[in-house]
């Protein structure tokens, strides 16, 4: 028979193997729930400009028109970047790093992808065995003249995003903003989104995020954009 002290070793040892095993299938659960989910290739965002503003800029994917404007350097960095972490954050996709599409990009020449941004997308997602592509346009990115409290130019953003599914090509979903931040006492009917900016003129960076926030509100769930026509 064992001892009392052979018999505590081994509830110890049970013990131990017990929460190794727990702690496995929790990482096993944790790595096919991750598997199960559709993969995401973002594409950066690409600068679409107009020669006259005042017309507005014109999406080459869905042809909406958006109000022109500068845009500022690096903004399309820093717009594909909140990109990525609000759609890691959304949890619907499992998105590709940033540097994988990089290479790919690099493979077939940023010149030709931008040229035709959706038909020269699906053939590099296929490569990064992606299921969806996201695309996207930045028509104007004007920082604020001013401070948080006073401007003598609000932050001004538009831009567009645009989903497609790689199996047979199709456009399953399109997201839009096109903003300059007003004043309350100017738009009255907008004060919830003043509010929620922070009651202050917030920067272009600021206004892009919220826009971001809005545009993906009431994004699709996965199953809905696989058989969606």
């Amino acid at each position: 028979m064992c001892s009392t002290h052979s018999r505590v070793k081994c509830r110890i040892s049970n013990l131990i193997l017990l929460s190794s095993l727990c702690m496995l299938i929790i990482l096993m659960g944790s790595w096919l729930k991750a598997e199960e989910g559709p993969s995401l290739a973002i594409f950066p965002f690409v600068v679409e400009r107009t020669d006259d503003p005042a017309r507005g800029a014109v999406c080459p994917v869905c042809r909406g028109i958006y109000g022109g404007g500068e845009v500022a350097p690096g903004a399309q960095n820093i717009l594909t970047r909140e990109l990525y972490g609000k759609m890691e954050a959304l949890g619907t996709f499992r998105v590709i790093p940033l540097e994988k599409v990089e290479e790919a990009r690099s493979r077939s020449g940023q010149m030709r992808l931008e040229t035709n941004l959706v038909r020269s997308s699906v053939p590099l997602g296929r490569e990064l065995n992606a299921n969806f592509v996201m695309v996207a346009h930045l028509f104007r990115f004007q920082q604020r003249v001013g401070s948080s409290i006073g401007v003598e130019k609000p932050a001004s953003v538009a831009f567009d995003l645009h989903l497609i599914r790689i199996k047979d090509g199709a456009r399953v979903w399109d997201g839009g903003f096109d903003e300059t931040q007003k004043a309350l006492f100017d738009n009255l009917l907008r004060a919830g989104s003043f509010f929620k900016e922070g009651a202050k003129w917030v920067t272009a960076e600021e206004l892009a995020a919220v826009g971001m926030d809005k545009v993906l509100k009431n994004f699709p769930g996965a199953k809905e954009l696989e058989w969606k026509p």
